[in-house]
């Protein structure tokens, strides 16, 4: 980790700073009237000296053409339409309709090793503008900025985005969008001139949320092409857009998208924009590294081991019945689980999705003596107790709904259109909050819970405050974020899932609350080898639940072996969603020696790096984890659907260290394809190559049935 720290002098009123870390070099113009502007983001460039700093702010100048307006030189963060920038503002706002463009002056910069953030004012509208970039570890860049209201009168923020530059390299826009129990589905498009605008209107991300909006060269995949890439840390509405200008700029740049009035500054208010992280690299699977070594240098990621859970959802539904759960729970010890999850269903009126939401309390008719006979089965069988809510949700037949209706949105029109039969809870509502915060708090203490899955299963729509009417999503958003924070002081090591009818709330500013994502609500493995290698671009496998399923599945009928639904779950945070009661011997053995094999190599799964191959046949997936010492990697090449081709190409094995050589095998339980059980001849003995060869050249694949998988161990030689 490196900077540049003493400014160098660029033109008339600027200086050049340059900060270096883990691979990710970073070239800033700063002015004395305009936040920082980005020569250079992306590839280390070395120990640039000063002249150096110089000739390449120089070299980038282009060629004076009439004004700043027809060619400007760079692009600051924040974009101001009073510059001459005739793109997307980077800060729109007014003051009764005044004070609505916006130009600094004396702008400071302060420079640490790590972070440039500076400060400016505009004495015409009386505000103050701050910015901050940092870069964090892996070479991951993180932006944001702040307006302070320095007048006497009120100052509407309608956006706050700040802009982060890529090279004309970039021609390709790629990100990903889905609908519930479908969610992210990679989308490419050419980065023409315009822009590309995605917006999230639902007090959440979405099932169709952009996650990461990417943009590089032509046809960049996993191993190749630069490409860059940025995501915002929101959890409520949003907005990222990828923007080519006349003047040749293409921009990534993202903010919460708010309401009318949402945000109003009285005199000495600050609103800050939610942090953009920005991740490059050469091929998806460097960014997406950048991201996961961030994350997992935080000091609150998770590090224990992640428990193997088994969830009761698809086994029971809403038919609590305590035998039939002490069975279950007897199977899941069996199985290997080590968390038991009792999920939706446990509460008064809950026979059904059209009551209950909002009474957080035990359904004394269908539990009796409360919790305590299942929690104490759970404990025996040497598993932890966790347990399924949705406190930002209400049903109106519900005791909470019926005494206090002034707890749930209303924008004016009454609690608005009903959505998976519920509406809103207003947590910004101190008295509402308070109460579920309470009910939550005596029910982890009570039942000793050590995981809360958290639900969000409806947009917010109509989301206005009682008796305002005035939006309140950007509010409720940051009450959500206190309440998550408030339950994990209160009661130490408790663990927290966000679900939000599956993945529409996969996002990093819920995961600064939360230890895991629950990225969709199907589990259908052959949707998970799309989902999971798409959510796995932003986040690393121990905070993905990736859970064993059923056939036929619950959400799209397909019967798959039990082979392809328990080698795609063990690649994230595993867990079985399952009625093991009525599973035969041979079932139940099976799944328990997959989950005996994910604890085994829980090491390699949850601290490697996640690896994805381009393959030319669509209809073959490969994908693994390499050890962060190259000495270990675990590969699953999947079989999607009949190629046009057979036998199908070798498999190239991308991520080994190309230094050493490694002996290759199929790994058990995943190594018997019933297309082929004889293989081709490398199989029955294995084969030992270097990484170099394996990357570059492969292995034939066995002759592996659709819809089916094999697993593939690759070990250093000469490593205990």
């Amino acid at each position: 980790m490196s900077s540049h720290l003493t400014p160098t002098p660029s033109a008339a009123g600027t200086s050049v700073v340059h900060l270096r870390r883990d691979g990710t070099g970073v070239v800033l113009e700063l002015a004395d009237d305009a936040t920082p502007a980005v020569l250079h983001w992306g590839a280390d460039l070395g120990d640039l000296g000063t002249d150096e700093l110089t000739g390449l702010a120089l070299a980038r100048r282009p060629p004076y053409v009439d004004s700043v307006v027809t060619a400007p030189p760079w692009v600051p963060v924040l974009p101001q339409h009073a510059d001459g920038w005739l793109g997307r503002p980077g800060l729109v706002g007014h003051r009764a309709g005044r004070a609505w463009s916006v130009r600094l002056d004396g702008v400071r910069h302060q420079v640490t090793p790590t972070t440039v953030s500076s400060d400016g004012v505009d004495e015409a509208a009386h505000l103050r503008v701050t910015s901050q970039l940092e870069l964090l570890a892996g070479g991951v860049l993180r932006v944001r900025a702040a307006v302070t209201n320095l007048g006497d009168e009120p100052y509407e923020v309608v956006a706050l985005e700040p802009a982060l530059p890529v090279p004309v390299v970039a021609v390709e826009v790629l990100d990903t969008t889905g609908r519930h129990a479908h969610e992210r589905h990679p989308q490419r498009r050419p980065f023409d001139v315009g822009a590309w605008v995605r917006e999230a209107r639902g007090g959440r991300p979405g099932h169709d949320a952009p996650t990461v909006l990417c943009a590089g060269s032509a046809g960049f995949g996993w191993q190749r092409g630069p490409v860059w890439g940025v995501h915002l840390a929101w959890s409520g509405n949003q907005v990222h857009v990828a923007e080519h200008v006349a003047t040749g700029h293409r921009l990534l740049r993202a903010g919460e998208l708010l309401l009318p009035g949402e945000v109003r500054l009285d005199a000495g208010e600050t609103y800050s924009s939610p942090w953009l992280l920005a991740s490059w690299g050469d091929g998806l699977d460097e960014l997406s590294a950048r991201l996961h070594v961030m994350l997992r240098a935080r000091p609150h990621h998770p590090v224990r081991p992640r428990p193997v859970l088994l969830n009761t959802w698809e086994a029971v539904h809403f038919d609590h019945r305590l035998d039939r759960l002490l069975g279950l729970v007897d199977a899941a010890a069996q199985a290997g689980a080590e968390r038991f999850v009792l999920d939706d269903g446990w509460f008064p009126a809950r026979r059904h999705d059209r009551a209950g939401l909002g009474d957080w309390i035990v359904d004394p008719s269908v539990y009796p003596d409360g919790l305590h006979p299942l929690v104490d089965r759970v404990h025996a069988r040497g598993m932890e107790f966790g347990l399924w809510v949705e406190p930002e949700m209400v049903n109106l037949d519900s005791r909470l709904a019926r005494e206090h209706p002034e707890w749930l949105f209303d924008a004016g029109h009454g609690v608005g259109v009903a959505s998976r039969q519920q509406h809103v809870l207003d947590l910004t509502h101190p008295s509402a909050y308070e109460h579920v915060l309470e009910q939550l708090s005596a029910l982890v203490a009570e039942y000793r819970v050590a995981f809360l899955k958290w639900d969000h299963n409806r947009a917010l729509v109509d989301a206005g405050h009682i008796p305002t009417g005035v939006p309140a999503v950007h509010a409720q958003v940051v009450a959500c974020y206190r309440m998550l924070g408030e339950l994990r002081a209160r009661h130490t090591g408790l663990e927290i899932e966000s679900c939000a009818g599956g993945g529409a709330r996969v996002d990093l500013g819920i995961l600064e609350h939360t230890d895991r994502v629950w990225p969709s609500d199907c589990i259908d493995a052959l949707e998970r080898q799309r989902l999971q290698r798409w959510t796995g671009l932003l986040l690393p496998p121990e905070l993905v639940g990736t859970h064993i399923g059923g056939s036929p599945d619950l959400s799209t009928g397909r019967r798959l072996p039990l082979r392809l639904r328990a080698g795609t779950a063990i690649f994230g945070h595993l867990g079985i969603e399952w009625d093991m009661t009525t599973v035969t011997d041979d079932e139940r053995a099976e799944v328990a020696a997959w989950v005996a094999l994910h604890r085994e190599l829980r090491p390699l799964l949850h601290h490697g790096r996640q690896v994805r191959a381009d393959s030319p046949d669509p209809t073959l997936h490969l994908e693994g984890v390499v050890a962060a010492d190259g000495t270990d990697a675990l590969f699953r090449l999947v079989s999607l659907a009949h190629s046009p081709t057979w036998p199908a190409a070798p498999v190239v094995l991308p991520g080994l260290d190309p230094s050493r050589t490694y002996d290759v095998r199929l790994q058990p339980p995943g190594d018997a394809p019933a297309g082929d059980p004889a293989g081709p001849a490398w199989m029955r003995s294995g084969v030992r190559l270097p990484g170099r060869v394996l990357a570059e050249v492969g292995v034939q694949p066995p002759l592996i049935a659709a819809e089916d998988l094999v697993l593939v161990r690759a070990q250093a030689v000469g490593v205990s």
